[in-house]
C-alpha cells in the first residue's frame, strides 16, 4: 500500500515537472530571442534562429549615440524621474491609508474600505478620457507632471496587502507607546513603519513597476510631446512599419537595457517582496 502511493506520487510529480519545465521554456524563449537578438550583427531585419551567426555590441552603442530620429536617452530619463516620484508619492499614500484602515474606527471606515474596494474592480482606462481633459484643462496633457499626477492620485486604492500586513503587527505596541505618551503619527513613523520592511519593499515595487512599463496611459497623455516621450513610446515608435526595417534591432536592445533595472531590483529586494505578499495574505 505505501509502495503504491509512493509510485502514484512520483508519477504526478513527475507530470508536474514536465509541463512546469513545459511552460518554463515557452515563457523564457521569447526573453532569450531578444536578447541574443540585440546582440546580433546580421544583415536581415528579423532572423528566425535563436542564436544568431554573428555578435555586435553596435545596437546598443547606436541607441545612445543616433538621437536625431528617437531620443531614447531623454526617454529613459523621463521613465526614470516619473516612476522614481510616482513611487514615493504613491508609496507614502498607500502605506498611510493602509495603516489608518487598519488602526484606526470612525464611522466611514467601512463604506471608505468598500468603495475603494468597487472603485479597484474597474480597469483603469475606463477613466483615460475623462482624465486626459481634466489634465488639459490644467495645462498638464503634454507633460510628465501629469503622468505622476495620475499615477500617484489613486495608488491608495491598492491597499489591501498593506493593510493586511499592518493586521499581522501586534496592537500591543501601540497601546504601550500610546500609553507612553505617543501619537499615533509618532506610533506609524517610529515604531510601526521601521517593523515593516517587507511590505515597504512590497510597496515600492510595484508602485515603481506600474509606471515603468506603462504605455496605455503614456500614449494617451503625451501625443505629439516627442520630449516628454517615454521607453515605452519610443520603443512603440521603433516597430512602425515604415522604420521597423531600420531600428528593429535597435528596438531589441532598448528592450533589454529597459528590462535591466526593474529585473535588478525585484532579484535584489525578491525576499521582502514575497514576505510582504504572505504578510498581507494573512489577513483582509
Amino acid at each position: 500500500m505505501i509502495k503504491s502511493y509512493k509510485a502514484r506520487r512520483t508519477v504526478a510529480n513527475t507530470l508536474i515537472y514536465v509541463i512546469l519545465t513545459i511552460l518554463s521554456i515557452i515563457w523564457i524563449l521569447p526573453l532569450v530571442w531578444i536578447v541574443m537578438t540585440s546582440f546580433s550583427g546580421e544583415e536581415a531585419t528579423f532572423i528566425d534562429h535563436v542564436i544568431p551567426t554573428s555578435w555586435t555590441f553596435d545596437h546598443y552603442i547606436d541607441l545612445f549615440t543616433n538621437t536625431k530620429v528617437f531620443d531614447y536617452p531623454r526617454a529613459f530619463l523621463n521613465t526614470l524621474i516619473i516612476s522614481i516620484f510616482s513611487c514615493i508619492i504613491s508609496t507614502f499614500s498607500v502605506l498611510m491609508v493602509s495603516y489608518a484602515f487598519s488602526r484606526l474606527r470612525f464611522k466611514a471606515r467601512k463604506p471608505f474600505m468598500n468603495v475603494a474596494m468597487i472603485l479597484g474592480m474597474f480597469p483603469g482606462f475606463m477613466t483615460m478620457i475623462a482624465i486626459y481633459y481634466i489634465l488639459k484643462v490644467v495645462g498638464l496633457s503634454q507633460n510628465i507632471v501629469g503622468l505622476i499626477i495620475v499615477y500617484s492620485a489613486g495608488a491608495a486604492l491598492n491597499y489591501f496587502i498593506s493593510k493586511g500586513f499592518f493586521d499581522t503587527v501586534p496592537k500591543a505596541l501601540d497601546e504601550a507607546a500610546t500609553i507612553d505618551g505617543a501619537t499615533k503619527n509618532q506610533i506609524f513613523w517610529k515604531i510601526i513603519l521601521p517593523m515593516s520592511k517587507p511590505i515597504v519593499v512590497y510597496t515600492v515595487l510595484t508602485t515603481f513597476i506600474a509606471p515603468w512599463t506603462d504605455f496605455i496611459l503614456a500614449k494617451m497623455l503625451l501625443r505629439d510631446a516627442t520630449d516628454q516621450y517615454t521607453v515605452a513610446l519610443v520603443l512603440w515608435n521603433m516597430t512602425d512599419k515604415e522604420k521597423v526595417d531600420t531600428f528593429f534591432y535597435n528596438f531589441c536592445a532598448g528592450a533589454v537595457i529597459v528590462a535591466v533595472p526593474i529585473t535588478a531590483l525585484f532579484l535584489k529586494m525578491q525576499k521582502f517582496y514575497v514576505e510582504g505578499i504572505t504578510g498581507g495574505a494573512v489577513k483582509g
